[in-house]
């Protein structure tokens, strides 16, 4: 844990670093294009799609005793377009964490390793290659875990501890490859993530509960049409900074944990 403290710490002041901050704009500005051409092009179509649906199979009757028992009926109206960026949030996200990897993640690792691990070798065990099939081998998994997991959504005890948790095994699968690319080997990797499963996966899931936020953001896109560009990109943004944020964690923690593996081997 300490371990874990120590790397936020050194993140928080990485972070503040002008060079950091500039960092957001290329995966942001990268992420912003696809995302407004994807809902300029589709948004419509899966609204109609997903309102042709309810309308099949009745479920706006059914949809409207769940919210009359809460008290939300007026949210009835809201409906389909709220399902449909709901939908479309894990791919959102997907796409701010697969820009963070191609255009931040090497020069994250570039900064920190100047700044704090001058000595340690590279190795050079990854690549770009690699690191697209880690990340979307990583989310068809996660879609996966994600839709079979639906249900529990409506346990709310139990959502607030799967979604965080689905959410930080992807994080840190995608992050901790790019972290450390360049300066362990595949053997080196593949054992530092065996034996420090538990604080990526710890470091990972604060991520997910930090991304709330930007989520709640996109989902309130359906509020207002006429926001709903401004809110859309904010939230991108928002999530963005985040993964920035988490690539500084992860490359001080994974870079430090590497440095303690290869002492303890030499020793």
């Amino acid at each position: 844990m300490a371990a874990v403290i120590r790397a936020w710490g050194r993140a928080v002041a990485t972070q503040l670093h002008y060079r950091m901050l500039l960092l957001t704009l290329r995966p942001f500005l990268a992420a912003l294009l696809l995302w407004s051409v994807a809902m300029w092009w589709g948004l419509q179509m899966l609204v109609d799609f997903i309102q042709d649906w309810f309308v099949l199979h009745r479920a706006f009757d059914t949809a409207g005793e769940v919210l009359g028992w809460f008290g939300l009926l007026a949210f009835k109206a809201m409906l389909v377009p709220l399902v449909a960026m709901w939908l479309l949030l894990p791919l959102m996200i997907f796409t701010a964490l697969l820009c963070i990897g191609v255009f931040a993640m090497p020069a994250i690792s570039r900064h920190v390793a100047a700044r704090y691990y001058q000595q340690l070798e590279q190795r050079r065990g990854g690549s770009l290659i690699g690191s697209l099939w880690v990340a979307l081998s990583s989310f068809a998994m996660f879609a996966v875990l994600w839709l079979l997991t639906l249900p529990l959504a409506l346990l709310p005890p139990l959502s607030l501890i799967l979604q965080p948790l689905l959410w930080g095994w992807l994080t840190y699968r995608v992050i901790v490859y790019d972290a450390l690319a360049q300066h362990a080997d595949a053997a080196e990797r593949q054992l530092l993530i065996r034996s420090q499963r538990g604080p990526l996966l710890l470091i990972g899931t604060v991520a997910g509960l930090c991304g709330a936020a930007p989520g709640l953001l996109w989902l309130g896109g359906v509020i207002s049409v006429l926001f709903l560009p401004l809110l859309a990109g904010v939230a991108i943004w928002l999530y963005v900074l985040v993964f920035v944020f988490t690539g500084l964690w992860f490359q001080h923690y994974c870079l430090y944990a590497l440095q303690q593996q290869r002492a303890a081997v030499a020793n």
